[in-house]
């Protein structure tokens, strides 16, 4: 296999692994501010969405910031746009298996 193609394997590899990482980075900070408690009856929240992707992303911008500080890497702003939109997906899943589950 050329070696051009193995590297497009493993960029696409480590851009769906950052979307997962990321999704259930969301999924944890959906939980931690949402503080579930048994047969918990609390409805769907859009603003609470808003606050964890806020948070995801500002996560990600800080995790590029760093990066400018390491010799071996690079910062990039789609970095970021794709973080963001992992947790977004993260969330977007969340809300489909509620409903689906009718917990909202």
């Amino acid at each position: 296999m050329p070696t051009a193609t193995v590297d497009q394997i493993v960029f696409y590899a480590r851009k769906c692994a950052h979307l997962t990482e990321y999704g259930v980075f969301a999924l944890l900070l959906w939980r931690a501010l949402r503080k579930p408690a048994r047969h918990d009856a609390r409805q769907w929240s859009w603003p609470a969405v808003g606050r964890v992707v806020l948070i995801v992303a500002l996560y990600a911008a800080s995790d590029e910031f760093h990066q400018l500080f390491v010799r071996t890497r690079e910062a990039r702003v789609h970095d970021v746009v794709i973080d963001t939109a992992g947790g977004f997906l993260g969330l977007i899943v969340l809300w489909i298996f509620g409903r689906w589950r009718k917990f909202w």
